[in-house]
């Protein structure tokens, strides 16, 4: 028996998200057809982490079994040709043999995210579907000092979305960087886990602080309130990737 990791980016505005569902397609059931109509196979892929519909990676990561070792220059090749065959927003960018032991969820030790708001006032034809456009200004230092509340262990309830499976809200946010880079302004999130929808409502609140809307300290008497209410929108998934996972 092999084990083998994929590295796999994918465009997830017309995915269900990464998990195979009953009506729609995603990123799982892309992968898993396409190894078994090269492999012949039907086998579960399993990945670091969800995401959801419209969402996308740079860097997700998973891994699966098959009897046999395959060369995984031709493994890669194999699964690319049969996602291209169907017009597949999927790929598999890297690929190696990793431990019988590793599991791409369980052994995962970081997971990071980057999120992207397009602030000007034309909308883009280029990035649609790829980015938050927000037509007003946004003023980035604000924004950047509420981000520092967020950092460290808490109680993310304020920041939980709804239907969230997590048995505790409680998390450690090790990372939240703010960048400002031409019309785009980066927001740069890890941790080793989140909850449902914590990173999206966490810059839909971190947003209402650059708008005006909040004040810097708002955000820390909103953490530490606990109510989902007080906290601000859900931002859009189209802006949202899953970037890098680390072991």
């Amino acid at each position: 028996m092999a084990r083998y990791k994929i590295t796999v980016e994918y465009d997830g505005t017309n995915l269900v998200g990464w998990q195979k569902q009953d009506i729609g397609q995603s990123a799982q059931g892309y992968l898993e057809q396409a190894l078994y109509d090269f492999s012949g196979v039907q086998t579960d892929i399993y990945a670091a982490g969800r995401t959801d519909a419209g969402v996308h990676a740079i860097g997700q990561v998973a891994h699966f079994d098959l009897d046999t070792k395959m060369d995984l220059y031709h493994l890669r090749e194999a699964f690319n040709a049969k996602l291209r065959d169907v017009n597949a927003p999927v790929c598999v960018v890297e690929i190696e043999l990793v431990p019988d032991t590793f599991h791409a969820r369980f052994c995962a030790k970081k997971r990071g995210y980057i999120y992207r708001i397009l602030n000007r006032r034309a909308r883009s034809v280029l990035y649609q579907n790829r980015v938050w456009h927000v037509n007003f200004p946004l003023d980035v230092q604000k924004m950047q000092k509420a981000a520092t509340y967020l950092l460290g262990y808490h109680d993310f309830s304020a920041f939980r979305g709804a239907g969230c499976q997590a048995k505790s809200p409680f998390k450690t946010l090790d990372r939240l960087d703010i960048e400002k880079r031409g019309d785009e302004i980066i927001f740069t999130v890890e941790a080793k886990s989140f909850l449902y929808h914590q990173v999206r409502n966490m810059v839909g609140t971190l947003k209402m602080v650059g708008d005006n809307h909040l004040k810097p300290e708002d955000v820390k008497t909103i953490l530490e309130g606990k109510l989902r209410k007080d906290a601000g929108v859900t931002a859009p998934a189209c802006g949202l990737y899953f970037n890098k996972v680390e072991y």
